[in-house]
């Protein structure tokens, strides 16, 4: 795991090994604690399960926004309010 300056700890993750990558980031108006944790899902395109979760009652709160060179993520809410992460290299 390692840290950068924008308060990120990543744990990276290859495609085809074992194990399970990911990232802790503070967000600005996301709190820690009870309802404070988000989970991203990787997808090849974030458009096919973005579209999954408006077809399913769900929303988008925030578009497709590059995070660099760790591709893109989308926000959304899903039927119950959780907020969720869709996590796309393209």
């Amino acid at each position: 795991m390692y840290f950068d300056s924008s308060s990120t700890a990543a744990a990276p993750h290859a495609p085809g090994l074992p194990g399970c990558g990911g990232a802790l980031v503070k967000y600005e108006g996301k709190d820690s604690g009870a309802g404070g944790t988000l989970i991203y899902f990787s997808c090849e395109d974030y458009a096919v399960e973005a579209a999954c979760v408006v077809e399913s009652g769900g929303s988008i709160q925030r578009e497709k926004m590059s995070i660099g060179e760790y591709g893109f993520i989308v926000l959304a809410y899903d039927t119950e309010g959780n907020m969720i992460g869709l996590h796309s290299m393209q």
